[in-house]
């Protein structure tokens, strides 16, 4: 197994990889939250420079301060270029995103020529607001001093303490927050009005390098073009496989239900598959997600394969014969339609001690991502590596990698964290 933490700037290190050499890529690249405005449209801004540089190259903070956020790295097509060099024909990229900036790195993405597949949504529920009080706004405005009526957990942004996410940390959730009631007038007026809503999703964009014919031609060429289906299917039902008017469905034949074994499945014509069809939404099993998804029930009824085509299908056409199976008769939340990726207590920091890095994402999640878009045997590219979280994800599910970190805090935590997988791995398959 092969991985490397390459240190500097991915436009710097990049170049240096070889054309059509990497399967997929799966990154987190910076969101750049402070805004355009701000950042270079202040009145006593320097010239914005342009040629090589681009418009908005000048060095600037964002989430947290931090300069990493700053800049546009990820919004530039350049960038992108580089990346569509070194991946193979019809391999994947998976790159998450900011509500507010993820089109214009959807953009570069697609200006590199990459071609936008789809926008999966990873929705949680440890998001938290950071929002300004416009009541508390008008009273310091007036030089009023408000009076502390009460004490509450949370409920305001720290100052500090983020967690996964980039969230509040469980420390900071559980500190007292003075209360205050409005002063005047004006902010009795405006009391409960803020400009933000609770973060609870991160889009991530997954397109795909142009195939060299059709995606057979690419597949048998290169090994690459499609997405892995069988060993990303969401729960643990085992269904009947049949034929069908595209052909025999393929399956897991390999392993218990629910295991890594059955997950990787073998290709051919297995009577068995587990799980349902993966969707482009992934949650974290919270209480919070799973409440806001509502009850469903399942198939009830059986299928013969008989079945004349649905009415009401001018808009798509009807999708020919459906294959025979019985009904599920299952129910409740509509979320276990979809993958949940819960993140372990001990991801963040396992193998370093502490992680300083405020965007760490989950485990689980990472390791879904790589085993979408990654083939067997496959080489994962991070330009954007961080603390190693996607190098982690993908070293645990036998692929090879290959993570870029400009910040020489975060480099050596990657490969700490990273190593640790590996070793986690071995162990897994000596047991």
């Amino acid at each position: 197994m092969k991985r490397y933490i390459l240190p500097g700037d991915c436009l710097a290190v990049l170049p240096m990889l070889p054309d059509d050499s990497v399967d997929s890529c799966v990154t987190d690249p910076p969101y750049h939250l402070t805004s355009i405005v701000k950042r270079f449209g202040a009145a006593n801004a320097a010239p914005a420079q342009f040629g090589k540089d681009g418009a908005f190259k000048r060095a600037s903070a964002g989430f947290m301060g931090k300069q990493w956020d700053g800049g546009d790295v990820a919004f530039r097509p350049e960038t992108w270029a580089e990346v569509f060099r070194v991946m193979k024909p019809g391999a994947h990229l998976l790159a998450f995103g900011g509500t507010r900036t993820f089109h214009r790195m959807t953009c570069a993405i697609e200006d590199a020529g990459f071609e936008i597949r789809d926008t999966l949504m990873w929705i949680y529920a440890s998001g938290f607001p950071k929002s300004h009080d416009v009541a508390k706004g008008i009273d310091k405005a007036a030089g009023v001093e408000r009076k502390v009526v009460g004490k509450t957990r949370g409920g305001v942004a720290p100052s500090g303490g983020y967690g996964a996410n980039g969230m509040p940390s469980l420390e900071e959730n559980e500190k007292w927050h003075d209360v205050t009631a409005p002063a005047t007038d004006a902010a009795r007026q405006w009391q409960g009005w803020g400009t933000a809503l609770k973060p609870a999703q991160e889009p991530v964009v997954m397109a795909r390098k142009p195939l060299i014919g059709t995606v057979a031609e690419n597949v048998l060429a290169y090994g690459m073009g499609a997405i892995n289906i069988d060993a990303c299917r969401v729960g643990e039902e085992v269904r009947l496989a049949s034929y069908t008017s595209f052909g025999p469905c393929h399956g897991n034949q390999l392993g218990a239900p629910g295991t890594a074994e059955a997950r990787r499945g073998t290709q051919g014509d297995a009577k068995e598959y587990v799980g349902r069809w993966p969707a482009n939404v992934i949650h974290d099993g919270s209480e919070e997600v799973l409440a806001a998804f509502p009850d469903a029930k399942g198939q009830q009824g059986a299928l013969t394969g008989k079945e004349a085509p649905k009415q009401g299908t001018a808009v798509y056409g009807d999708y020919g014969p459906r294959p025979p199976s019985k009904p599920r008769n299952d129910s409740g939340s509509a979320a276990r339609y979809f993958y949940c990726a819960k993140a372990s207590k001990a991801d963040r920091n396992e193998g370093v001690g502490k992680n300083t890095h405020p965007t760490v994402k989950p485990e689980s999640l990472m390791r879904y991502l790589c085993r979408l878009v990654t083939p067997p045997g496959g080489t994962v590219l991070d330009p954007f590596a961080g603390s190693g979280s996607t190098g982690k994800g993908a070293v645990l599910e036998g692929f090879d990698f290959i993570g870029i970190e400009r910040e020489a805090e975060y480099v050596s935590i990657a490969e700490a964290r990273i190593a640790a997988a590996v070793a986690l791995a071995i162990e897994e398959l000596c047991a």
